[in-house]
């Protein structure tokens, strides 16, 4: 195995001697230079790890040699070490992209941590999800065959995706191999749940929220409180969500995670529509047989959301201010988005994304 390559630039170096040893001890290879300028060339002639860099020396400054190693290999991570707790070093500094930053005078360990923390961050993280991984197997696989109810089903499904997303992150396809597995059973578990259950979900009325009932069950009561936006988002799975949940936490607070279940069949035209209409499909070709279309029908299978959402309103007595937006192509997004202002006197926005929906759908050329 390879020596990890240390650069450490510093004119004072000579006091560093104990760190090197130190380092040295701890099966680390180092080069050190006195300045900047001797620095790049160290860079242009050779490959390292990482490096550490002082900030206060004569020539070229630490901030400067920081842009020009950066120039060089955008990768390279550099730790940079100052005797200065100026904040606008350290902005400087964190705006170019250190690794890390450290104030003298520092002590061996923490260039340890600081090493550890930066090259062995990878494989840390991924023998401690490993182990956590093994560890939670046999719960998991006892849950399987215990799990019967649907909150517990519920649970149980964000717990495969929480670590099918962190042994994607680590590449252990051994691990991986055994959650796949583990995920297989799931689903015949849980099909067998709902082959027993659902019929009585209708009739016992202690069921889940579903489709017919997500929007008067966890919907009504946010419009009754305060101006509601409603996101859906067609063909969305929860591990996706988590993919661009980050984006969206700047601008929302997010208050609590409530799952429910889709009607049978999930297509577009019977869980969609039951959404915004707040009725299972026999009530809606029942109701509104203009608006409903069978399998067998011609035409788009859910454009008139917007209508069922109204008689839904209506039927839940609800005298408000309200818009639906359906967007399937840039042109209309940006649009939207330009006058966006002119939603703010509404008490409810329904935006329809569908883009994940045409990702899915689409040929690759698309």
């Amino acid at each position: 195995m390879n020596k990890i390559t240390i650069l450490w630039v510093d004119d004072e170096i000579d006091l560093l001697k104990p760190h090197i040893i130190f380092l040295e001890g701890k099966n680390y290879q180092v080069v050190t230079c006195k300045s900047g300028q001797d620095a790049l060339e160290e860079i242009r002639a050779r490959n390292f790890d990482i490096v550490f860099l002082d900030e206060n020396m004569p020539g070229i400054s630490g901030l400067e040699t920081l842009t020009e190693i950066k120039a060089i290999d955008a990768t390279l991570p550099v730790v940079m070490i100052t005797k200065s707790e100026e904040e606008y070093i350290m902005e400087e500094a964190i705006g170019s992209k250190i690794a890390d930053y450290l104030i003298k005078p520092v002590n061996p360990n923490q260039i340890l941590l600081s090493l550890k923390k930066n090259l062995d961050h990878s494989r840390l993280v991924s023998e401690k999800t490993t182990s956590n991984y093994q560890q939670e197997f046999r719960k998991i696989s006892m849950d399987l065959s215990m799990v019967n109810s649907y909150e517990e089903w519920a649970d149980l499904y964000k717990k495969l995706i929480y670590w099918e997303l962190q042994l994607e992150e680590i590449e252990d396809s051994g691990m991986f191999e055994i959650l796949e597995s583990q995920k297989v059973e799931a689903n015949n578990q849980f099909g067998k749940f709902i082959e027993k259950n659902y019929a009585d979900w209708f009739h016992d009325g202690d069921g889940p929220v579903m489709s017919h009932t997500l929007f008067k069950e966890l919907i009504l009561p946010e419009i009754q409180d305060t101006p509601t936006l409603l996101l859906v988002i067609d063909n969305l799975r929860y591990d996706q969500w988590f993919a661009f949940e980050d984006v969206l936490t700047p601008y929302y607070k997010k208050s609590k995670e409530m799952p429910y279940y889709s009607i049978l069949p999930t297509a577009t035209q019977y869980a969609r529509n039951a959404i915004f209409s707040g009725l299972m499909p026999l009530g809606m070709e029942k109701k509104y047989s203009e608006w409903w279309k069978n399998d067998t029908d011609e035409g788009g299978k859910n454009l008139f959301e917007d209508k069922f959402l109204g008689e839904q309103l209506k039927r839940l007595g609800l005298d408000i201010k309200w818009e639906y937006h359906k967007i399937s192509s840039l042109k209309q997004g940006k649009h939207l988005s330009q006058n966006f202002r002119s939603q703010k006197k509404n008490d409810l926005t329904v935006l329809v994304y569908n883009f994940v929906d045409m990702l899915s759908h689409s040929k690759t050329e698309m």
